[in-house]
């Protein structure tokens, strides 16, 4: 031991004074933090990064700053998920009448069923594809309705909408999506005038002009279907239920949202109102 504390330039008496040294203050809390913050990351389903894990952590009532939050996500190896786009369009039929873009990319709204955003991606499998038609709250990004089936009729939209009329009860909400044939179809659009929805879409091939539900699509691929493998449709209908009712609409924090959950913005919204 001699030979290396004269090799590292420190004495022998300094090395078992800082050898038998307790830990300070200051480290006892850092483990603290770390074992909350690997918690955290865990129930956040590995999807974390620094800015939702020091969001997490305020509102629990830790004193931290979001440059201690990284550097200890970084020594300890914490990852959040990192998105990546991917755009997809659906087929738009040319003796389909599309409705007018009553939106023209403007998704900033005050209010909860105000407006709602619409698509549809898909979701692969070993035994094939499963298809998934979401509608999305644009004001707190909660996803109010959803369908899954293996095929893409326009059965699969229907379905989607009427989960969310059903959950919320709208009055003249706009309906936004692009023109593919689904929401093109005479029974959509029947669907629509029956229960008072305002549809719009918007122009062909432009991601852009429903950026919000392709957010959403991204989230999905980035933090579930980028991560798993399904073995057949079943499982993946398992998998996306438990992240958009388990995860997404009561926990996952957005950063347009002030950090909040979409169901902990509505809450905050209902109060204030």
């Amino acid at each position: 031991m001699r030979t290396l504390c004269r090799v590292l330039g420190v004495s022998p008496s300094g090395y078992y004074a800082w050898k038998d040294r307790p830990p300070s203050a200051r480290e006892v809390a850092n483990e603290r933090l770390v074992a909350r913050m690997r918690e955290i990351h865990e129930f956040s389903r590995e999807t974390y990064g620094r800015p939702r894990m020091y969001a997490e952590l305020r509102d629990e009532g830790w004193l931290v700053n979001h440059k201690r939050v990284g550097r200890l996500m970084a020594r300890e190896g914490l990852q959040g998920a990192s998105r990546r786009k991917k755009w997809r369009t659906t087929k738009r039929s040319k003796d389909a009448r599309p409705a007018p873009d009553l939106v023209e990319r403007d998704f900033a709204v005050n209010e909860p069923d105000r407006l709602w955003v619409a698509d549809i991606t898909y979701v692969p499998t070993w035994s094939g594809f499963l298809y998934l038609a979401v509608v999305v709250d644009a004001c707190s990004r909660r996803v109010v309705g959803w369908s899954m089936e293996t095929h893409l009729k326009t059965e699969l939209v229907l379905q989607a909408l009427n989960m969310a009329l059903w959950q919320r009860r709208p009055e003249s909400v706009i309906h936004h999506s692009d023109q593919g044939t689904q929401y093109t179809s005479i029974a959509f659009g029947l669907r629509c005038k029956e229960a008072g929805v305002r549809p719009s879409m918007g122009s062909v091939g432009d991601a852009y002009d429903n950026a919000m539900c392709e957010s959403f699509f991204a989230t999905l691929e980035c933090e579930l279907l980028d991560r798993r493998r399904f073995r057949n449709q079943a499982e993946a209908k398992m998998a996306v239920f438990d992240f958009i009712e388990g995860w997404y609409n009561p926990h996952r924090r957005h950063s347009a949202l002030g950090q909040l959950s979409p169901l902990n913005y509505e809450s905050r919204h209902a109060s204030a109102a």
